[in-house]
């Protein structure tokens, strides 16, 4: 209850109690930071909103799903740059990694000496041997050991008869080239009375191991034949304009059986 002062000139006093209530009103508290438990709230609703049928998630998905049976200039950008950047960085870690096996392989093979093949007797003696004195000849006027270059070509005819059984077009023309160049090494080395004989156990070798590094190789021409996609049927289309009838009476010459020509 308002209580009043005694009235002043037939006016009452306000009371002290009302100039209270003509104060402005307390600002509210300021809002504290959410707390984790709604940040983690709003990250849950945020990621199954991009997942419902129209979001960013639910599209990038869908544009997976569409590589399959779309061509290259179909397939969306994004999906095109990660390719070409995962395809580049494999081809950079395989050739990194084939740099350091290879110099890992010559390495172990050049610990073997290039003349320790014995004086040349066997069967593949008389094909190793000339092949070693021939290599070791050529170095003296090379800035590379022996050992080296007789290595080297250890490996190229074992990587081209390994990749040649797999099929693999580059690994056997490796294969042809490691023949020719072995059997033109042992024909310039080997000693002149069996130069003939040695040449051609080499050769008979190499055709023996061709076996397996030309394995299904044909030399007959493939032919693909393939129906057609689109089958074309020819057709003559002729567009004439026929002329309209004209009606009875109206063609020159034809006169009405009523109408007679005037008689002077």
């Amino acid at each position: 209850m308002t209580h009043h002062d005694k009235p002043v000139n037939g006016q009452t006093n306000p009371s002290f109690l009302d100039v209270l209530k003509q104060l402005p009103p307390v600002p509210p508290a300021p809002e504290l930071a959410p707390e984790p438990a709604g940040r983690l709230a709003w990250l849950r609703a945020a990621w199954k909103e991009s997942w419902e049928e129209g979001g960013f998630l639910y599209q990038r998905w869908e544009e997976i799903g569409q590589v399959r049976h779309s061509s290259w200039h179909e397939v969306a950008t994004w999906i095109k740059a990660a390719a070409l950047f995962g395809g580049i960085s494999l081809i950079v870690l395989m050739l990194d990694t084939a740099g350091d096996v290879a110099s890992a392989a010559l390495q172990g093979l050049s610990a073997v000496p290039a003349t320790s093949g014995g004086d040349g007797s066997g069967l593949w003696g008389t094909v190793d041997h000339p092949v070693r004195v021939f290599l070791a000849d050529q170095a003296a006027h090379l800035a590379v050991a022996p050992a080296a270059l007789y290595a080297f070509w250890q490996l190229t005819g074992l990587l081209g008869l390994v990749g040649g059984f797999f099929g693999n077009a580059g690994a056997r023309i490796a294969w042809g080239l490691f023949g020719i160049g072995s059997l033109s090494m042992i024909w310039s080395t080997a000693p002149a009375g069996g130069r003939a004989a040695a040449t051609g156990l080499a050769a008979l070798m190499w055709a023996l191991a061709s076996i397996f590094a030309l394995r299904g190789l044909s030399l007959r021409p493939v032919v693909h034949n393939h129906p057609p996609q689109y089958q074309f049927s020819p057709a003559l289309h002729l567009h004439a304009t026929l002329p309209a009838p004209t009606p009875a009476g109206d063609e020159p010459g034809d006169e009405p059986d009523n109408v007679r020509p005037l008689q002077r």
